[in-house]
């Protein structure tokens, strides 16, 4: 493994096509990714509203992480601002979420076009910190899920994605096992809220599980097949830590790893049937990755 200039971690190239880890025992290595500042950083913008009228101010995503604590709490330089999400269309997430009206899928949707916009900047990088381990699994033809909070049809996520491959940026289009932007209104209702009363943190958790249940229906319930989840913010590899401590009850033969690139680099965790992880395992090589 090297360090990237970019902030993602990279691996030595593996172009040859090699088998799961567990392929002789029918089993299959399973893949999920976070999407957001794990696989790409985007300039997809929140909406701040000026309290008591409809002046907007936009902000980026990395910089609403810092202040987000500060967003309408008095005395601060924010407190005269404030969150909109009553009308999703209108709202301060709209950017995350389809335009009404426009295709799913279609160039002006606003992932589409910001992933567009992303790939023809020259100077700034939007390689994750997953961004290699993400080409390896697509190389390999992994079965892969993404799981996100947006709030687009899957449809738009696939197309934002497919753009990937046709660039060449990817070695080919990815191996879809399934798609959950969570917060879109059919995800909600398929992950158990139809009427979109759960946090985010529940519906990641809950697409997490539905993912690994569809590896099940489409390979079969084999307790050769391995899951493994990457992201790179600490709060997120704590929900994916509880959601395979759960699945490892449900499937104590089958094998649950969590990655974490949080700080560039690139740590495994297997979680055990006591609820528990292997001692930590920083990656010194793509071996440690391959399955």
């Amino acid at each position: 493994m090297t360090q990237s200039s970019y902030g993602q971690v990279s691996f030595l190239p593996d172009l040859m096509r090699e088998p799961d880890r567990n392929f002789e025992q029918g089993g299959r290595s399973f893949y999920f990714f976070d999407f957001d500042d794990n696989v790409m950083h985007l300039d997809t913008k929140i909406v701040l509203f000026r309290r008591g009228s409809d002046e907007e101010r936009e902000i980026s995503t990395t910089e609403y992480a810092s202040v987000h604590g500060l967003v309408g709490r008095e005395g601060t330089a924010w407190s005269e601002w404030e969150i909109r999400t009553k009308v999703a269309e209108f709202g301060s997430y709209r950017n995350f979420r389809d335009l009404p009206g426009e295709a799913r899928g279609g160039d002006r949707q606003p992932l589409v076009r910001d992933v567009r916009e992303a790939l023809a900047n020259a100077v700034t990088d939007w390689r994750g910190p997953s961004w290699a381990f993400f080409v390896h699994a697509v190389n390999q033809s992994r079965p892969i899920s993404l799981i996100t909070a947006r709030g687009h049809h899957p449809h738009t996520l696939r197309r934002a994605v497919d753009l990937l491959a046709q660039t060449r940026d990817l070695p080919a289009n990815p191996n879809y096992l399934s798609l959950y932007p969570v917060t879109h209104p059919d995800v909600q209702k398929l992950l158990g809220d139809p009427e979109g009363r759960a946090s985010i943190a529940e519906l990641k958790k809950e697409a997490i599980k539905r993912a690994v249940a569809d590896a099940f229906e489409c390979f079969g319930a084999n307790p050769s097949h391995r899951f493994g989840m990457s992201d790179d913010d600490p709060a997120n590899v704590r929900l994916i830590a509880q959601a395979f401590r759960e699945l490892k009850q449900d499937y104590p033969d089958n094998a649950f790893f969590v990655f974490n690139t949080h700080g560039r680099q690139l740590v495994r965790e297997e979680i055990l049937l006591d609820g528990s992880a292997t001692d930590t395992l920083k990656a010194e090589q793509i071996e440690l990755f391959k399955g």
